[in-house]
């Protein structure tokens, strides 16, 4: 079989190509090569036998100084400092804001609203659309 290659480094087979211009895209496969063989992405070999992590690297706590020298020590080390050990995971750090439904608050809002002049309302309207748009970016 002849096999070309593309422009994005990616190894394509005259099979990949789909020629009724009409009717369908061109469709392409992509390919890995692990150890010499050529495998279709998402069909290549899965590793036998279990996975195993290895220890981690000795490390100085910033708590307290103290040296760290295995996972079971990391742990312990955090649980005795109420330390969390965030990674990219931070849905424990998200600040739950209050609600604030009641009913006087909504008589105030009104209060105030009825107060203004239109072209002071227009104003109130024209900052907040603002300061909307520039903490959305």
């Amino acid at each position: 079989m002849i096999y070309y290659f593309c422009t994005d480094a990616r190894l394509q087979t005259p099979d990949d190509y789909t020629l009724d211009w009409d009717t369908q895209p061109m469709t392409k496969r992509s390919w890995v090569q692990i150890n010499g063989v050529l495998y279709e992405r998402g069909r290549e070999p899965v590793a036998a036998g279990p996975m195993v992590i290895d220890d981690i690297a000795p490390y100085k706590s910033m708590a307290d100084g103290s040296m760290i020298t295995s996972r079971s020590k990391h742990r312990e080390h955090l649980k005795a400092h109420g330390c969390v050990e965030i990674g990219d995971q931070v849905q424990h750090l998200k600040v739950e804001r209050p609600t604030f439904e009641s009913p006087a608050r909504k008589e105030l809002i009104r209060a105030q609203i009825d107060a203004m002049s239109h072209a002071e309302f227009k104003g109130a309207i024209r900052r907040f659309v603002e300061r909307v748009k520039w903490n959305s970016r």
